[in-house]
């Protein structure tokens, strides 16, 4: 068995809220372990009967220090997520397993851009944050879909001239943009040569984004794509 295949308790000491449907739940781990940004943990609970229910989360933190940070969207009937958002505070201690995912991971070297469709930003904000803790923000763009400003994780710090939001919905007011899909305008400009692609989202997202990607000039093998369904 691995170091990353064992089991270890994360102790809650921060809760903080994304949306009106998301939290991020910062845990210090008992045997911190680095992560590479754009990788994942395991969180299991368990039951007083034994019953065991787990679900993979991807990091949001900079790697390095002995606390991770992950956001969970709040899912229908979601097992997991409702338990994590009803029940779990301050204090509590967690069941995790991690680092999981080396396709993913980038090792904050390469210039690359991120793609992200909804709460698939999570572990592209490990990436910004990575680029920007070392002071070369110029390593990583990042363009965000999403639908309205409500459901934008992150807020506060996806501002900046690395970032690009598009709302699909319903955009701010002032907006030079109007509300809709991505599009090859938006794209476009972030497409360069030595920069690989990260695009994590929903099965459907992803393979527009890809798609939009191929026909701005991008070689699909430069492209990574995480997808991710409702596991809840």
């Amino acid at each position: 068995m691995t170091v990353t295949s064992s089991w270890q308790t994360g102790v809650v000491t921060a809760i903080i809220a994304e949306t009106p449907h998301a939290k991020t739940f910062r845990l210090r781990l008992t045997e911190p372990r680095t992560h590479h940004a754009g990788q994942f943990y395991v969180i299991r609970l368990t039951a007083p009967d034994g019953y065991h229910a787990q679900r993979d989360y991807s990091v949001a933190s900079t790697p390095g220090g002995d606390e991770i940070e992950v956001t969970v969207e709040l899912l229908p009937d979601g097992e997991v997520s409702t338990f994590l958002h009803s029940t779990v505070e301050v204090g509590d201690v967690l069941q995790v397993r991690g680092p999981v995912g080396r396709f993913f991971s980038w090792d904050g070297t390469a210039p690359i851009l991120g793609v992200a469709g909804g709460s698939g930003v999570v572990p592209l904000m490990s990436m910004l944050r990575l680029a920007r803790s070392t002071g070369r923000t110029d390593l990583m763009r990042l363009i965000v879909s999403v639908r309205s400003p409500a459901d934008l994780y992150y807020a506060d710090e996806i501002r900046g001239p690395e970032t690009t939001v598009v709302y699909t919905r319903d955009s701010p007011a002032g907006s030079a943009r109007p509300a809709g899909r991505l599009t090859p305008d938006d794209v476009r400009p972030l497409v360069e040569a030595d920069r690989e692609v990260y695009v994590c989202g929903s099965p459907g997202f992803c393979d527009g984004a890809t798609a939009l990607l191929a026909g701005a000039g991008v070689d699909v093998k430069r492209i990574r794509v995480s997808r991710f369904g409702p596991t809840g």
